[in-house]
């Protein structure tokens, strides 16, 4: 029997609205745990990364001291869980969980697919973000790019290789970050590209190209891929993005390839959703990655 260790981060730091930090929560009392359990996994809930709070005076980037201190704890946390057996499942909190997610997932000596399913890039450095958020920025942080306390957490610097990773449902990008994508030539699959192309043909090609040479393959995805009409609770909402039934088929596609080694959904905001709606979407679709079938 698979094993699965979940592990939350009530973060909420890594961007200005309150409420995310209870997405863990959320998640979790939308049926997550019985659901995997149904799906005939072994199961175990790890419990939250304790992310705390100081009165710091204000930072350039904000909430950096806690972040990095929560990213190690959570990326020690996930490679003692994974040394046990654990497939890791991480339930964010913003997405600077990512930052900390990444760099347990990633080792010296083993190339890392990514798939980053998100409306955002969240390719800014403290130079090019325009609100010094650091949810916008682990993706950067993962590829090598930032501030030298959070590019540093984990076994190795560089996390993943810009041509083993993609970009699924991108539509709001920071010019600073279109440079950085068209300098390491990043895989993006716009809402363009999958208005023409059909999800099922995107993901086709984004599993080809993330199990390339790669012995691992994490998925981090966002609710805020998801059209804020389908998926309200989240902090960041950009209209016109994917439906529910295409990010099901992502999912369902995903675990028939059986290549997702990790994975960790993120930016559930209780306080902004409806009756906990967003939440049940996202354990939806950690059934569908995790092998969930009508028949």
């Amino acid at each position: 029997m698979k094993k699965i260790g979940i592990i939350g981060v009530p973060m909420d730091l890594g961007q200005s609205r309150r409420g995310v930090d209870m997405g863990p929560s959320a998640i979790r009392y939308a049926g997550l745990v019985p659901l995997l359990r149904t799906l005939k996994y072994d199961v175990t809930d790890f419990g939250d990364i304790n992310v705390a709070r100081t009165e710091e005076p204000k930072q350039s980037l904000n909430g950096l001291k806690e972040i990095i201190n929560s990213s190690h704890m959570l990326a020690k946390k996930i490679v003692h869980i994974k040394k046990d057996g654990y497939l890791p499942l991480i339930l964010g909190g913003d997405h600077s969980t990512a930052i900390g997610t990444i760099a347990g997932v990633a080792t010296e000596n083993k190339e890392l697919g990514l798939i980053w399913y998100d409306a955002h890039g969240d390719l800014n450095t403290k130079e090019t973000s325009p609100s010094g958020n650091i949810h916008g920025m682990p993706l950067a942080v993962s590829l090598g790019y930032g501030i030298k306390e959070l590019v540093e957490i984990g076994v190795k610097t560089k996390k993943v290789s810009p041509d083993k990773m993609v970009i699924i449902g991108a539509r709001s990008l920071d010019d600073g970050e279109k440079q950085l994508i068209k300098q390491l030539r990043i895989k993006v699959f716009t809402m363009h590209e999958i208005d023409r192309l059909g999800m099922s043909r995107v993901m086709e090609e984004a599993i080809q190209i993330v199990q390339k040479g790669t012995e691992h393959v994490h998925l981090s995805l966002d609710l805020d891929a998801l059209d804020p009409l389908e998926a309200p609770g989240v902090g960041t909402p950009v209209t016109g993005g994917l439906t529910y039934r295409e990010s099901h088929l992502a999912m369902e596609m995903l675990a028939e390839s059986n290549i997702i080694t990790s994975a960790e959904f993120v930016e559930v905001n209780p306080i902004l959703d409806e009756k906990n709606k967003t939440a049940q979407i996202a354990v939806g679709l950690i059934g569908s990655l995790f092998g969930q079938k009508l028949l």
